[in-house]
């Protein structure tokens, strides 16, 4: 049985990292970019057991293949560790140019509205971002809604509807279909106390499932990168973007837009599946552009959805931050590629499905 063991836990290790390695929109690939920490996890069991339970050639295979899939599974995690250098400073320069916000995938199947409510009134963020929100969603979290002066939603029954809310003074605010009529997003120009403009983007795109590859989530994803890119005004993006923070897709768009991301050198801050807190990945994210610093990120309790709310308070201070952060890293011309295969590929999927929307990213 130790013997059965051993080779289960090797196959699946080795298989979930050489398919990672390819480059491919179909589900049953991509999906591979999501358990890395359960990849090596695994890798490490079999290598231990292997030693006692195995012997001669066959012994030294499977502890020199975990030991490659340890490394390179390691070396893809190792920025979202403690280990690694913070590439965003934490600091305060100007409390009136500092915001939080809140991002929360809430289940639409969960019912529970209660639980949600109190914690968003006990964080009392100044933005919020809530996805997968029906018309019994937006109906039970009116106490909410109608706190905030400035609100957009679209709720659908898909599992794809959204709820954009804001305090600060917003000078636009727009739902838009970047891909397909099915999942929307929202850009919004926002302004601080202190008056200082920038821009926010929330995903929510699909995720890689049986039946549903990826050439729309990436698309979406390479749409919002390259408004960062276009755009002068510093920019703040949130949501589930249902994938990986170091995933191709995700690495792209983070060089395309210029972003840094918080997480890296403080932790994962995993926040999905909710219910299964050692194997848990991080899905709902945080990226800002260089012009922000860092006054607090966390990932907070479960509150009855498959994913945990993700809550930050960030501060617009260009000239410090220049300092205190790190350069973001420049694209490549891999990266120029990518994103435009990732958009022409996505709207021929919309099209091919008929489910295109024929829209863009609003106007920077």
């Amino acid at each position: 049985m130790l013997r059965i063991l051993v080779f289960a836990l090797a196959a699946i290790a080795a298989t979930g990292t050489v398919l990672s390695l390819l480059t491919s929109y179909r589900w049953y690939i991509r999906m591979w970019d999501f358990p890395r920490v359960a990849l090596m996890l695994f890798a490490i069991l079999a290598l231990i057991l292997a030693i006692p339970v195995l012997t001669g050639w066959l012994r030294m295979t499977i502890v020199v293949a975990m030991a490659l899939v340890i490394g390179w599974q390691g070396f893809r995690i190792y920025p979202y560790t403690t280990l690694a250098k913070p590439e965003v400073a934490k600091a305060v320069i100007n409390k009136e140019n500092c915001l939080s916000a809140f991002s929360f995938n809430v289940l639409q199947t969960n019912r529970d509205y209660d639980r949600t409510l109190k914690l968003i009134d006990r964080e009392n963020p100044d933005i919020v971002l809530l996805l997968e929100t029906d018309e019994g969603w937006e109906t039970a979290l009116k106490p909410v809604i109608d706190r905030y002066p400035h609100r957009q939603s679209a709720p659908l029954g898909n599992l794809y509807g959204l709820i954009f809310l804001s305090r600060l003074p917003v000078e636009d605010a727009e739902i838009t279909w970047l891909i397909d009529t099915e999942t929307p997003s929202v850009f919004a120009t926002i302004s601080t106390h202190a008056g200082a403009r920038f821009r926010f983007i929330g995903l929510h795109p699909r995720p890689p499932q049986p039946g549903e590859n990826t050439e729309k989530r990436d698309a979406e994803i390479a749409i919002a990168a390259r408004h960062a890119k276009q755009t002068d005004l510093p920019v703040l993006a949130m949501g589930d973007f249902n994938d990986v923070a170091w995933s191709r897709t995700s690495q792209m768009f983070k060089r395309i837009g210029g972003y840094l991301d918080p997480r890296i050198g403080r932790g994962l801050y995993a926040t999905f599946p909710a219910n299964l807190p050692g194997l848990r990945w991080p899905l709902d994210h945080l990226f800002m552009s260089p012009d922000f610093t860092l006054v607090d990120m966390k990932v907070l309790e479960n509150v009855g959805s498959d994913h945990l709310p993700v809550s930050a308070t960030v501060c617009i201070a260009p000239r410090a931050a220049k300092i205190l952060n790190d350069e973001p890293e420049a694209p490549d011309l891999a990266d120029h590629k990518d994103m435009r295969n990732a958009i022409r590929d996505g709207k021929k999927a919309a099209i091919e499905e008929g489910t295109a929307s024929g829209g863009s990213a609003p106007k920077p």
